[in-house]
């Protein structure tokens, strides 16, 4: 019984790297294909405004300027929001991919939970997303949404 639930997670654990280099396969092949003359880089999806408050106001970087107004160029915010994109493209597919193996068509927060305590990059994300395990001794929300 262990042999075979150690070959479907190594399967599961096959599938998932599949899918996200599916992904970022495309995304590479999309972002080669820009041509930056013609390219409207700033018309990403995430808000340009909102990244650019952001990092401006880290706390980190206010302490390390002792204090002052720290400036950011036009290209950061640009670069900080495709990378973002990157990032929730990486997780929501492998939380998919959780999602499907459970036979289910909805994402749900167990699967983004499943899907960061399987691997160790996303341990900064613990404080934020409990582990798989917590979530089921705790009672389900009628809502499963992030908050």
């Amino acid at each position: 019984e262990e042999e075979e639930k150690g070959a479907m997670e190594e399967g599961s654990s096959e599938s998932m790297a599949r899918a996200v280099a599916a992904v970022f396969e495309a995304e590479t092949r999309a972002i080669g294909s820009l041509d930056p003359k013609r390219t409207e880089f700033r018309s990403l999806e995430l808000p340009l405004a909102r990244i650019k408050k952001i990092m401006k106001m880290e706390d980190e970087v206010q302490s390390q300027l002792g204090g002052k107004k720290c400036m950011v160029s036009s290209e950061a915010p640009v670069l900080f929001a495709k990378a973002c994109e990157l990032f929730i493209l990486e997780l929501t597919t492998r939380a998919w991919t959780h999602t499907e193996e459970s036979r289910r068509r909805t994402l749900q927060r167990s699967d983004v939970a499943a899907a960061v305590s399987k691997d160790e990059m996303f341990d900064f994300l613990i404080d934020i997303v409990p582990r798989a395990p917590e979530l089921q001794d705790e009672p389900q929300p009628d809502d499963d949404r992030l908050v």
